[in-house]
């Protein structure tokens, strides 16, 4: 498999491909129910790993789901400004 052919699902972006070291479906699925669905509808590949992080941080902060769900659009938009 060419790299072409194994970076077509990744879209558009020209950001790095990375080899993972941990299972990131395995990762996913142990993940909150509304970082889940953000994750589904995320317009980059987003890791679990990182998204768990920041996930965890805000919520040790008390922050509520749907304000890190801002955060998170927040850096994904900040990711594809520079992408451009």
């Amino acid at each position: 498999m060419n790299n072409r052919q194994r970076s077509a699902n990744r879209g558009a972006t020209p950001l790095p491909l990375r080899r993972r070291k941990t299972d990131p479906m395995r990762e996913y699925d142990r993940l909150p129910p509304e970082l889940r669905a953000w994750m589904r509808a995320a317009t980059l590949p987003w890791s679990p790993r990182s998204c768990l992080k920041i996930w965890k941080q805000a919520r040790a902060k008390g922050e509520e789901a749907g304000v890190i769900i801002g955060r998170l659009e927040r850096a994904e938009r900040r990711t594809l400004e520079k992408a451009a």
